[in-house]
């Protein structure tokens, strides 16, 4: 009980889905490329863990796909959002599985840097992808009010529209069982690559609804995963839509530069939210007294408006000089990509800028 299904190649799914080979794994499930025998066609089929609280996840998670099933006839910004053809609970060891099942989608921006050579992704394809993002994001806070609690270039997968670019993108799919399919950079693997032409053609969608809640219903005080987590969270502040808007920032920079914009770690003396506390000061600046103080968590990480408790000695510095100076952008490239940045990681949730004011950007629509 708890465990995954133990799974092999050739089994069969609900009558129905042929297993052919494993996709990948997490930490509550694991996803598998199968046959649907019934429409002849391939698909992926997540298998939750069998505890308890998985299947209800699974229950959550249906119901924001089937949502966004439903909304998506009336916006077709639905359409950058994964989507789900079925779902059905297996007995396996006696205990039972949630399963889902999806379209077939190539592999992740995560698996696409690891495979480029260059620092960061070609700001033309960087663009059009949070363009994409950022759509959807749109779609599920307006039409769907749904937060998606966990953007990060893992849950940002890509797909092909022609044939051709959707071999190539399931060749990319084994990349986390070694295969090396580089695109065009420098030192890049000239035998087997993806051609930055063929990159501009790539679509993108939102993946991976399992840790969403409803805008007027949060189910967990914690959300995302660390580097990509709003600063409202990691002080225990009741959170909404903003929250992703500030990992989209935060995935904004890692695909621009290879590199993430916040990447805290532990210390003798201090724990991984005390560093990321003061990475994003040293960032953004002073948090507002008024701010501090009015939070949850604040006396966790404060010991007096600016002060933090923990970590004394801290290191300003700007975004167009860590863009500049660490990843060789000229002054202006630098500006304003920090222009288009910073309103997405306005301290005050309120403030941020939406989905939609991102979108209209002067640098993601040049």
């Amino acid at each position: 009980t708890g465990s995954l299904h133990p799974m092999q190649e050739g089994e069969v799914f609900n009558t129905r889905y042929q297993v052919l080979h494993k996709l990948g794994c997490g930490t509550f499930a694991t996803v598998w490329l199968c046959q649907d025998m019934r429409r002849k066609k391939q698909v992926a089929v997540k298998v939750l863990k069998s505890r308890k609280g998985f299947a209800e996840t699974a229950q959550d998670e249906v119901a924001f796909l089937r949502c966004v099933s439903c909304m998506k006839k009336k916006d077709l910004a639905g359409e950058n959002i994964i989507c789900l053809l079925d779902d059905f609970r297996m007995i396996g060891e006696n205990v039972p599985h949630a399963c889902l099942v999806f379209e077939v989608l190539g592999p992740s921006i995560r698996c696409l840097m690891g495979n480029y050579t260059a620092q960061g992704l070609p700001l033309p394809f960087v663009k059009k992808s949070l363009q994409q993002v950022l759509a959807g994001l749109h779609f599920l806070h307006k039409c769907c009010h749904i937060i998606h609690a966990d953007i990060k270039p893992e849950n940002i997968l890509l797909y092909g529209c022609s044939k051709r670019l959707q071999r190539l993108l399931m060749d990319t799919l084994h990349c986390d069982q070694g295969t090396q399919v580089r695109l065009k950079g420098a030192g890049g693997d000239l035998g087997n690559q993806l051609e930055e032409s063929d990159l501009m053609s790539v679509e993108v969608k939102i993946a991976d609804l399992g840790s969403a809640c409803w805008t007027y219903k949060p189910f967990s005080k914690e959300i995302q995963t660390q580097p990509y987590r709003a600063l409202e969270v990691l002080l225990g502040l009741d959170y909404g839509t903003p929250a992703d808007i500030w990992s989209t920032a935060c995935l904004a920079f890692e695909m621009a530069t290879g590199e993430c914009l916040f990447d805290p770690q532990p210390g003798k003396y201090f724990s991984r939210d005390d560093d990321h506390v003061a990475r994003i000061i040293e960032l953004l600046g002073r948090i507002p007294p008024q701010t501090v103080f009015s939070w949850n968590k604040s006396t966790k990480f404060f010991s007096r408006p600016g002060a933090l408790l923990r970590l004394s000695r801290l290191f300003p510095r700007s975004l167009p000089g860590i863009l500049a100076d660490r990843h060789g952008w000229t002054p202006r490239e630098a500006a304003a990509f920090a222009a288009f940045l910073l309103p997405a990681l306005h301290y005050a949730p309120e403030r941020r800028a939406s989905a939609a004011q991102s979108l209209r950007h002067a640098w993601i629509t040049a």
